[in-house]
């Protein structure tokens, strides 16, 4: 493993985060606190404990997954797209370093991107409800493999992608809509047994399913199944780049 190339990749990547840190950071932090005002003050208010929980805290892990999902694809799928638009993605494939420590460069940067938006929102949720999280280091473990599965998915998005269209559809029309179905904001037990159901089949309910209960000791599906879901689509992804790079599909000419 080259880890110098790898090096290389990563700090150019989080150069440029750091370069547009009025979008890439500020922008995702003003839009969690306006969920906050929306749906904790304004709506929060007039809603019931659910499970337990005091609606305010309830909704903090799913803003959470909310913001780490769409920074992590989003990230990764440009920081890969916007060299092959403009060709310098052939240097890198030219020189010799393998298909894993390009991907490790990519991936691990906007992995590292979504984390440490992840860890401010955070932050940023203590100023508006106290929370206690019960399971401290599954929290973590739940955040890592997130920001690094949806990293994976950008990346594969980015290769995907012809043009800036393209680019923002699948995170448009798809990633943001399952998210926001997949129980980020209410308990899928708060639903009619039919859509109870049809919400087993959203991954993205395993994954805040499970993160959630790092928080509150509460989920709607076993812990055990949502570690499960995450590892599945994790090993799904890397398949997904590794036959990529083996046939060079939307790489090569």
């Amino acid at each position: 493993m080259n880890f110098r190339s790898i090096q290389a990749i990563y700090v150019f990547e989080m150069t440029r985060f750091f370069r547009t840190l009025l979008q890439s950071f500020v922008s995702p932090v003003i839009s969690t606190c306006l969920y906050f005002v929306v749906f904790g003050a304004a709506i929060g208010g007039r809603i019931d404990a659910v499970e337990g929980v005091n609606y305010i805290a309830f909704i903090v892990p799913g803003l959470i997954m909310l913001s780490v999902m769409t920074q992590a694809v989003s990230n990764a799928s440009f920081g890969i797209y916007f060299p092959k638009f403009i060709g310098t993605i052939y240097e890198v494939l030219s020189a010799p370093i393998s298909f894993a420590e390009i991907v490790v460069g990519y991936v691990g940067a906007a992995a590292s991107k979504a984390l440490f938006i992840g860890l401010v929102i955070l932050a940023t949720s203590l100023f508006f409800v106290d929370i206690e999280i019960i399971h401290p280091i599954v929290m973590i473990l739940f955040l890592v493999v997130t920001c690094i599965s949806f990293s994976l998915l950008g990346f594969i998005l980015g290769v995907w992608a012809n043009n800036f269209e393209q680019l923002q559809l699948v995170p448009l029309l798809i990633i943001t809509p399952l998210v926001f179905l997949g129980g980020s904001f209410y308990s899928i037990s708060m639903l009619p047994k039919f859509w109870q159901i049809v919400s087993l089949f959203n991954p993205v309910v395993y994954l805040i399913s499970g993160f959630r209960w790092a928080f509150y000791d509460h989920s709607d599906v076993s812990i055990v199944t949502s570690l499960l879901a995450i590892i599945l689509f994790t090993g799904f992804c890397t398949f997904i780049i590794f036959i990529i790079f083996k046939t060079g599909w939307r790489l090569r000419p």
